[in-house]
């Protein structure tokens, strides 16, 4: 996602991720996960941030963030990793260094509409589809197993059997559609939507076919 100070502006709800470096487990046990959910709530006393889901996986984490106003979730994020990698060296004793992350998170933009709650269900149903769980309201680091945790905003209320349609299994297209813009930063919505939001963002590099140009066949 281009660093540019409109690609994060206030009131709109990002699907925000990273990864562990080269890919290692960075929770390790029951702390490790306690200790990432107390930071995600002490980085709201200095950035005041609204969450709408939130899950923990072995390697890597998803969040659902709808920031306030323009650069708050840069700065919110800044906080958070970098307190977490303060933490983490700390935690594993002085010859302890290195990355922890693989580089800057990754956040793309999601329509407020049917296609947030496609983005709530991938984010809680992310250690079901690992097999970490049968269940996905038992992984008990997430949204769904502990929404007492951490205090949810969204601007969608989840329909009822919201538990049921997390645990059923989400469509191609739908899986798909999300792959795409968790790794260009392509915002989630419908056309119309989308092509307004690259526009007000300044995210045109986000929808650019990449790769050489196709030769024309004479």
């Amino acid at each position: 996602m281009p660093r540019t100070a409109r690609a994060s502006v206030g009131g709109i709800c990002y699907h925000v991720m990273n990864r562990a470096n080269g890919g290692t487990r960075i929770f390790e046990c029951p702390a490790d996960y306690r200790a990432f959910v107390n930071l995600i709530a002490a980085a709201g006393d200095r950035v005041p941030m609204r969450i709408s889901a939130w899950c923990l996986m072995p390697n890597h984490f998803h969040l659902v963030l709808w920031p306030l106003e323009d650069g708050d979730l840069s700065r919110w994020m800044q906080w958070l990793l970098t307190a977490h990698v303060r933490r983490y060296h700390n935690a594993r004793g002085p010859d302890s260094r290195g990355r922890v992350w693989q580089g800057r998170f990754k956040a793309f933009p999601v329509q407020q509409d049917a296609h947030l709650l496609t983005v709530l269900r991938y984010v809680e149903r992310n250690p079901l589809r690992a097999s970490l769980t049968p269940w996905a309201e038992d992984w008990p680091w997430s949204s769904l197993g502990s929404p007492d945790a951490l205090t949810l905003t969204t601007p969608l209320i989840r329909p009822s059997g919201w538990v049921g349609l997390v645990n059923s299994a989400q469509t191609v297209a739908e899986v798909e559609a999300l792959d795409r813009s968790v790794t260009r930063g392509t915002p989630l919505g419908t056309a119309d939507w989308v092509a307004a939001t690259v526009r007000d963002l300044g995210l045109e590099s986000s929808i650019r076919f990449r790769g050489r140009p196709r030769k024309e066949v004479p």
